[in-house]
């Protein structure tokens, strides 16, 4: 299929069949598919997954909020070019990306359903964020959802906050709670991990994270009234 088609296929059929709504900006956006050839595979806080199964190895990325962060995306993919660990961009429209597909599990549900994740997925991402790096990007936002591996592979299928500044600790702190509590205690036997648990884990580093941001303004506020 040509990507003329596959585009028509997403202006006539899949865009006017689906609906993206959202309560919280924190939480994955709600999916409404009704169409019968296009299957939902992913959703996050501002877009959500596609493909057809007429080109399986193709996903769309639809936004459902945000111009902006799909502008950005655009630029980011641009920026990155061809690498093994990441996607392609092959074209977008006024509301979707269309991409390479990626299969495997991510590192979350591979956790979840008892997968061992080896070292050699960790290694994968470490090279990959460096050739980011190497392009002018930041790796931003990455974490256990967004990585994905197959076999002993390892990809990065979110590279939509790639443009922020600043420094996001997420990969660093993913990579020595392998260290020092997957590997040891977790990847030889791994059973499976309730979904309930994981969540909870999710949410707790995410309090903790807000926490020790408000901690360090507070000492930081703390220092400056000192000296005045």
């Amino acid at each position: 299929m040509k990507i003329e088609a596959y585009i028509d296929l997403i202006e006539k059929d899949l865009l006017p069949n689906i609906v993206l709504k959202t309560e919280n900006l924190f939480d994955p956006i709600e999916v409404m598919n009704r169409s019968r050839s296009w299957k939902t595979i992913g959703n996050g806080n501002y877009a959500a997954v596609f493909f057809h199964e007429e080109k399986p190895d193709w996903v769309v990325k639809v936004y459902g909020r945000s111009q902006h962060e799909l502008k950005k995306e655009i630029e980011v993919y641009k920026k990155l070019g061809e690498h093994r660990a990441f996607s392609t961009l092959y074209a977008y429209g006024e509301n979707y990306l269309v991409l390479k597909r990626i299969e495997g599990v991510t590192l979350f549900n591979a956790v979840i359903k008892g997968i061992p994740i080896p070292a050699s997925v960790i290694e994968d991402i470490d090279q990959a964020l460096k050739y980011a790096i190497s392009k002018g990007l930041n790796p931003f936002d990455v974490h256990g959802k967004n990585i994905v591996m197959n076999g002993k592979k390892g990809y990065v299928v979110d590279i939509s906050d790639f443009y922020k500044e600043g420094y996001c600790s997420k990969w660093h702190d993913l990579k020595r709670a392998y260290k020092k509590i997957y590997k040891p205690f977790i990847y030889q036997l791994h059973p499976p991990i309730p979904l309930c648990i994981m969540d909870g884990v999710r949410k707790g580093y995410r309090y903790y994270k807000k926490l020790k941001v408000l901690i360090a303004k507070k000492s930081l506020k703390m220092k400056i009234d000192k000296y005045h």
